[in-house]
């Protein structure tokens, strides 16, 4: 144990240089991040359709490749997925992160490449545990196993070589062999396609283990949680694992959870760590556990670029680089990274608390928010001000949704609120006030639209029955891995779908 704490030691203070660095010089290292993508992606399919041998500077590069969604990009992607080389990036792309988006029922397939998985999967892997070891020294992380919570994976029905799945089977598939040996449960449990049965395995081959760290999706992770104590009659979970040390976890905001996985652990010891970790690529990692903002990682072999949120819907967008962002205004992230995405529009919302180094919060999603009566509502509004009235009223949600009702059949405009209880409030009436207020706390368009009730009502709340949201994502073929539950929608087409779920 004393070799591998001095190797440990040893990669820990090394790393740390090269991260302190990107921390002290963060503009500069993009620059040279977008110089080293350029090069690499000249002879591709996509480098000669944009002419990278002629691309010197930032902005050559924005002047001659558009910003693309997963529409525009696809048709690339679909070449690589039939078996052509060096089409988005050098070489065969051999796998393929399987993701089926959470507005519509349509698959997107984002290419995952050796390079990708190594230097920007595997790496914010390793230096997730690189902070961790930092912030606590005296940690015992590698005495026990890591329990990480995937999805499955498949053979293409185009290509017999190549292989699409959840981005967590991905990376699991492409583990080096001595990190098995500190992972539970097997490879053959962790990568089963059918998801109750998995986590019936799950739960009986782990029980048996010493888990020391967790990771994966809060919603996933808490089902095995409980699981897991209704296996072993045990109260908490630190009962099944004494030496649990932390949760490391992404995917959906932690916010509406911590309540309940502070409980459910058992222990005011287990730490909880969040990540950034997309089907595109490892963006971000809490590297400080006083400031729930993450650190921005600006040497994966990811480019960078930012919309402002409301312009967004212009008929041009304009991407700004790192250079020239603010502190507290919400972007769209744009990437360009070693998977072969080029000016990407990955989907994501962000918001900066800091410059130097670059500290972020994820504020939600292009695609998800309400904006039916000039509100504006996003994502960490509503994480915001629900937080403000579960506390207020003890209360504790398992999952939410939220879509607006049109003045339609004598409808009063306003926001419908689907919420599946863990613990539920003891007065709706006065949990739906406290929400209001919050809202109107957290956004001034808001605000506005509420002045009287006369663009847009109190809210409606609705209580949805315990395993409601469950049956959605069962119906939709949607269970494990990174799927979740779209929080807020401009239309009533998921709202809608729920709702037929509570009636029957």
């Amino acid at each position: 144990m004393a070799i591998l704490n001095s190797i440990i030691s040893w990669f820990v203070t090394k790393r740390k240089y090269q991260i302190d660095f990107f921390k002290q010089y963060p503009v500069e290292v993009q620059n040279d991040m977008l110089a080293k993508l350029i090069k690499e992606g000249r002879n591709t399919a996509f480098g000669k359709d944009h002419d990278f041998h002629g691309i010197e500077t930032y902005e050559q590069f924005a002047a001659q490749v558009p910003i693309r969604d997963y529409p525009a990009i696809k048709p690339y992607i679909d070449r690589a997925i039939h078996g052509e080389p060096d089409v988005l990036w050098p070489g065969e792309t051999k796998w393929f992160a399987k993701s089926s988006g959470t507005t519509g029922d349509k698959s997107k397939f984002i290419p995952v490449t050796r390079d990708n998985i190594e230097d920007c999967h595997f790496q914010g892997g390793k230096d997730s545990l690189i902070f961790y070891f930092v912030n606590n020294p005296d940690n015992q992380l590698l005495s026990g196993k890591s329990l990480a919570i995937g999805g499955s994976y498949q053979v293409s029905d185009i290509n017999s070589e190549v292989y699409f799945g959840d981005v967590s089977a991905v990376l699991l598939q492409n583990l080096p062999l001595y990190a098995h040996w500190i992972r539970t449960p097997e490879l053959s449990v962790a990568l089963m396609n059918e998801w109750e049965a998995k986590l019936e395995k799950m739960a009986d081959i782990t029980i048996r283990e010493n888990v020391t760290s967790l990771a994966g999706v809060p919603s996933w992770t808490l089902v095995l949680l409980k699981k897991i104590l209704e296996k072993t009659g045990k109260s908490t979970i630190i009962e099944v694992w004494p030496d649990l040390e932390v949760f490391m976890h992404g995917g959906v905001s932690f916010t509406p959870y911590r309540s309940q996985f502070e409980a459910i652990m058992g222990s005011g010891k287990v730490k909880f760590m969040e990540t950034y970790n997309a089907s595109e690529g490892f963006f971000g990692i809490q590297d400080d556990p006083a400031d729930s903002n993450m650190l921005l990682m600006l040497d994966y072999g990811v480019f960078f670029e930012f919309i402002p949120f409301e312009e967004l819907d212009s008929s041009n967008p304009k991407a700004y680089p790192l250079s020239e962002v603010e502190i507290g205004r919400n972007y769209a992230m744009v990437i360009s990274t070693t998977g072969g995405l080029w000016r990407y529009l990955i989907g994501d919302t962000v918001m900066f608390s800091s410059l130097q180094p670059v500290k972020f919060k994820i504020t939600g999603r292009t695609r998800h928010f309400i904006n039916a009566f000039g509100e504006e509502l996003i994502i960490d509004n509503a994480e915001y001000a629900l937080l403000k009235a579960c506390t207020a009223t003890n209360a504790e949600i398992t999952d939410y949704t939220a879509a607006p009702v049109f003045m339609a059949d004598g409808e009063k405009a306003r926001h419908q609120w689907l919420i599946e209880f863990n613990r539920p409030p003891e007065n709706l009436e006065f949990f739906t006030e406290l929400l209001d207020n919050a809202l109107k706390a957290a956004n001034s368009d808001y605000e506005a639209k509420r002045y009287k009730s006369l663009a847009l009502h109190l809210p409606e709340v609705i209580v949805l029955k315990k395993g409601s949201f469950y049956e959605w994502l069962r119906m939709k073929d949607r269970l494990g891995g990174q799927h979740k539950v779209p929080r807020l929608s401009n239309d009533r087409k998921i709202a809608d779908e729920i709702l037929k779920i509570q009636q029957l």
